[in-house]
């Protein structure tokens, strides 16, 4: 007679612990989801900075840079006069593009984002030249070219001699001679394409100042013949 009730009273006492272990289940799966999400974000902000400031920039730079001359490559094999012109735009092409790759990749390798597109400073160049042709285009283009590759060395030199990361400091040494050497071809291509302007500009000058004695000579022996009748 007593078995009935004492079942009544464990399975009420039963129904009263549920909602509790339930609850307190819940708190254990919300903290450890907590946890998880707080170190998914310590994992992603350390994977993120592997490079100090100075290294990272540079590396943004050099891209920036090398998509740049990319881009004035293909333009100086369309647009330029010299053929002296277009071989060196054809030699930026192959050169920095494959420059570009391996940076694309050392990039990845050290949490660092890079654009896919040029930033304004870089961008304004290409449309500049972009709407000139012919030796405009290459006296405009080759002048850019000397200044723009005396600043790839010292900042590649720079990161070469103080930056922080092993590998970047190899990929910047390895650089180094190939920029040098696309310097010392844009200073002599310059120096062609100068000296090209201005042969032609004193021929120029030459035939006028040879016309203009001839039509004078004509005149004045127009003007005698005509006194002496």
């Amino acid at each position: 007679m007593f078995k009935q009730p004492a079942v009544k009273i464990f399975i009420l006492a039963l129904a009263l612990s549920l909602p509790c272990g339930l609850a307190a289940a819940a708190d254990t799966s919300k903290s450890g989801s907590t946890d998880t999400k707080s170190s998914s974000k310590s994992t992603d902000a350390k994977s993120s900075s592997k490079l100090s400031s100075d290294d990272s920039n540079f590396v943004k730079e050099a891209a920036q840079g090398g998509m740049m001359e990319v881009e004035l490559g293909k333009l100086a094999q369309e647009k330029a006069a010299s053929e002296k012109v277009k071989a060196f735009g054809k030699r930026m092409e192959q050169d920095h593009s494959k420059a570009n790759d391996e940076l694309k990749k050392l990039a990845s390798d050290k949490g660092v984002q890079l654009s896919t597109a040029l930033d304004s400073k870089h961008k304004s160049k290409v449309d500049k030249l972009s709407k000139m042709s012919g030796a405009d285009f290459d006296k405009r283009y080759m002048s850019d070219m000397v200044s723009d590759h005396k600043e790839d060395v010292k900042k590649f030199q720079k990161e070469a001699d103080k930056g922080k990361d092993a590998e970047l400091k190899q990929f910047a040494s390895q650089k180094l001679p190939t920029l040098k050497e696309h310097l010392q071809l844009a200073e002599s291509t310059d120096k062609d394409v100068k000296g090209s302007t201005s042969s032609k500009s004193t021929g120029t000058s030459t035939e006028k100042s040879s016309g203009s004695m001839s039509k004078s000579s004509s005149e004045k022996s127009s003007s005698e013949k005509g006194s002496s009748r």
